[in-house]
Formats: structure tokens, C-alpha cells, sequence
């Protein structure tokens, strides 16, 4: 398999503190893996260094071949590395229409065209739909950001960093504040997220983690402590005694 994404003893200290410690990690193309860990174990930490939010201290990130290591953060997304984050960016006053034309236009270039109304242009117009019926918006596609539940904002986030056409989709804790009956339909959609975009989950929900990935990688003390498929990382007890709990999955 090609690798898409990789880190070689990726470091990041601030102080004395190293809270990414030689982190060598590699994410094959179409991959569907997890990241977890307990609390300051430095999952956000290797995500701010794998999107350019943070530069690290040493070490190296490569992104289909290229070294990113020093890339700002704009110019990796148009080199396919897109994220989420736990706590939503959406603009509220805007709707999930005028959030997905916005991302749309500039995506294909014609966001310059400032006078002509967001999805006039036919293929972002058809986009817009495709992007809302896939990730079940169209039945708010035209109320603003402020007034939807906050699952579908979820969906709308998810939905916004699809429309970037990304080759690898970071998802920071999707589920994160979502209330109980509205995580399934963030699940299905997780799940159905196209089998050509590589996807790393950053997640506390076992239930999703052990449904969708294949792969799970563990930071602990931000450290690589363990890494396999979901069979062998929730059957090991390292990782049940440092993150897990004894009582859960198996």
C-alpha cells in the first residue's frame, strides 16, 4: 500500500515538556485509522503539527512524498490535508448552503467573482447538492448555522471539509458534545465517507473508534505506545490498564 501521510520522530517541546516525543507514524492511502488516548496524551498536539498550526521542535512530516514539515497551514490544505475540530468553525450566521458554496468556489478558483451570488456558478451548484444530500442537510441546507442542532452542524463541518476535496480528512473528536440520539447519524456518515480519502480519527468514543477503524494507533505521555487492528488494540492489556478500563470491551 502507498503511504499518504507520515511523521519521522516527529518532536514538540515546549519548555522542558515534550508533549509529542519521537513520534514516528505512517497512514496508508484510503486508510481508516484512530488515534486515542487519555487526556494530554498529545493527540491535538500531533494534529496541530500534522495541519501546520504548530511547527515542531524536530523531525518531519511528509504528505504524499513532499516534505510539509515547514508548510503554513493554507498551503497544506491545497496540498489535500484538511481537518475538523472539536469545537465547531462554522460561521452561524451563514447557512449550510452558504457555507458549502463558499468552500466550493474557492476551491475550483472563482471566489474572486465577488459580484455574482454564492452558487450561481453550475458546478458549485452542483456540488452544493451533492454534499447536501450525502450528508443529510438538505432539509436545513437554508436555515442558519445558529438555529441547527448540533449534529447537523457536525455534519455540516464534515460536509465543509469534504468540499475541499481533501486526500487525507482529519476528524478531531466528530462526536464530541453531540447528543446521544443524534450520534448514529454521525457514525453513518463517517462511514460512508468516500473509500479514496484517507481518514485519521481523533476520538474518545469507543463505540466509533471500534466500528470504523481498522487500524488504531495509542499515544500515551504523547509517545507511540501501541498500534495494531482493532481486535489486537482492545484485547491488549496495555492499553486497557493506561486508557481502556478493565471492564470495557473485553
Amino acid at each position: 500500500m502507498t503511504v499518504v501521510l507520515e511523521t519521522r520522530n516527529l518532536v514538540k517541546r515546549f519548555g522542558g515538556f515534550a508533549a509529542t516525543n519521537d513520534v514516528s507514524l505512517k497512514i496508508e492511502k484510503g486508510a481508516r485509522q484512530a488515534l486515542i488516548g487519555p487526556n494530554g496524551a498529545g493527540k491535538t498536539t500531533l494534529i496541530n503539527l500534522l495541519t501546520g498550526v504548530l511547527e515542531p521542535t524536530s523531525g518531519t512530516v511528509i504528505l504524499n512524498g513532499e516534505d510539509i514539515t515547514r508548510l503554513p497551514s493554507h498551503r497544506r490544505v491545497r496540498r489535500g490535508i484538511v481537518r475538523t475540530f472539536q469545537i465547531n468553525q462554522l460561521f452561524a450566521e451563514m447557512t449550510p448552503l452558504q457555507s458549502l458554496a463558499m468552500t466550493v468556489s474557492n476551491q475550483i478558483g472563482i471566489s474572486q467573482r465577488l459580484w455574482q451570488p454564492l452558487g450561481r456558478d453550475a458546478r458549485v451548484a452542483e456540488r452544493c447538492e451533492s454534499l447536501l444530500r450525502q450528508f443529510n442537510l438538505d432539509d436545513v441546507m437554508d436555515q442558519k448555522v445558529a438555529y441547527l442542532s448540533y449534529g447537523k452542524r457536525r455534519q455540516l463541518e464534515i460536509a465543509t471539509a469534504l468540499a475541499c476535496q481533501p486526500s487525507v480528512l482529519l476528524l478531531d473528536e466528530p462526536v464530541a458534545g453531540v447528543p446521544e440520539g443524534e450520534r448514529q447519524a454521525i457514525f453513518d456518515i463517517v462511514n460512508a465517507l468516500p473509500a479514496d480519502v484517507t481518514v485519521l480519527l481523533i476520538e474518545h468514543d469507543m463505540d466509533l473508534v471500534f466500528n470504523f477503524a481498522r487500524t488504531v494507533s495509542v499515544l500515551v505521555d504523547g509517545a507511540l505506545f501501541a498500534e495494531g487492528d482493532v481486535k489486537s488494540i482492545s484485547t491488549d492489556p496495555r492499553v486497557k490498564s493506561v486508557y481502556l478500563g478493565e471492564s470495557q470491551h473485553g
